[in-house]
């Protein structure tokens, strides 16, 4: 709406003066001393609404501009009458404005079209908890739609953005050489309505980033995690590591049982989370986007909550680290990419994940 009434104003600006140059080029037609005459003529009317003090009307950006240009052909400060020299020095410098702003006007790459713009905007306004390389991942690999993680920074709110990057650790090396074989797992904690806390354990595999398994207990105990690892090491998988820290959880008759089942275990350094980095990243992504959002009532409630949270996180969520991908796809299939733009007989479909606290974006087919 507020370009269509500047280049309103603008048409209007130009017909002005497009009037003007044609009275100008008329009274070229005529003779000097028809002019002077006329000049007179027109100073003597003037001159009888100064003495009635009658209040001119205000003159309009046409009038400005034209006056200015004008005043290129003579000796304009003995000519004003209704305006002051300092109005009018500001009129040409406000018309320089106009000038340099056109010819300063930006070129080089198009913009995003306009809808894009607006879906950018809603994507991170709903899903507060996103960034730009989580929603160029998602326009990427769920629309078709190549958008780079800066410019769709430049189309978020102001106050919303990426966080920090994960610290690197000391054996990453080994970790991506034996990824699709690692399972890492950690535990925390839940603080219920009623100031319970229950442990919440996870175990993911390293190199999909697919979350293997969870569940929640107000008492663990190394039994328990041991017949964890049990519902997940069934001798199918290729796995042949598991990553924990020292915590006393994990006995030393744990250990054995794990490698009973073919399986090595790799205990991190003393005071070194970022040996674990994967899980640590995943614990701080359960509860910046799911937990922190949340008051459990029970562990009823959290198991709840978190099985609908990881299937998402495993069939719905771009992961920038698989390049970017996602650890299960699941329903999505192969999208052909089309630019910046949504194909004709296609619409965005957006399903709430945890009452609208996320969504998934898919395109799906407009009905014939």
């Amino acid at each position: 709406m507020k370009a269509a009434w500047s280049l309103l104003r603008l048409v209007s600006i130009l017909l002005f003066l497009v009037q003007d140059a044609l009275r100008f080029l008329l009274l070229l037609t005529r003779s000097s001393a028809a002019l002077r005459a006329e000049n007179i003529f027109l100073r003597k009317q003037l001159a009888l609404y100064l003495e009635r003090e009658v209040k001119p009307r205000r003159a309009s950006d046409a009038t400005r501009l034209s006056l200015v240009l004008l005043s290129w052909l003579f000796a304009w400060r003995d000519a004003l009458v209704n305006v002051k020299p300092e109005a009018f020095l500001g009129w040409h410098r406000k018309s320089f404005r106009l000038l340099w702003r056109w010819k300063s006007r930006p070129r080089g790459r198009p913009q995003v079209p306009r809808n894009i713009q607006e879906l950018i905007f809603r994507m991170a306004e709903k899903n507060p908890t996103w960034g730009e390389e989580r929603i160029a991942s998602e326009l990427l690999l769920k629309l078709g739609i190549r958008v780079s993680a800066r410019t769709v920074r430049r189309y978020m709110p102001i106050d919303t953005g990426s966080g920090k990057r994960v610290p690197s650790q000391r054996w990453m090396t080994f970790v991506r050489n034996h990824s699709q074989a690692i399972l890492a797992c950690d535990f925390f904690v839940v603080v219920t309505a009623r100031f319970r806390v229950l442990y919440v354990f996870v175990l993911m595999e390293v190199g999909t980033r697919k979350i293997e398994h969870f569940n929640v207990t107000a008492h663990p105990t190394a039994a328990w995690t041991l017949q964890q690892f049990r519902e997940v090491i069934t001798g199918e998988q290729p796995y042949r590591f598991v990553l924990h820290d020292r915590d006393s959880i994990y006995s030393h008759d744990l250990d054995t049982s794990l490698k009973s089942m073919g399986i090595r275990v790799l205990r991190t350094p003393y005071r070194a989370p970022q040996a674990n980095a994967f899980c640590e990243r995943l614990v701080g992504t359960m509860r910046r986007e799911c937990l922190d959002f949340l008051i459990p009532l029970n562990e009823r409630h959290v198991r709840r909550i978190l099985k609908e949270w990881v299937a998402h996180y495993n069939q719905g969520r771009p992961h920038s680290s698989l390049g970017p991908g996602i650890p299960h796809p699941g329903g999505y299939q192969q999208i052909q990419l089309c630019g910046h733009h949504i194909p004709i007989d296609h619409q965005v479909v957006a399903k709430a994940i945890l009452g609208g606290l996320h969504h998934e974006y898919r395109l799906k087919r407009r009905a014939a």
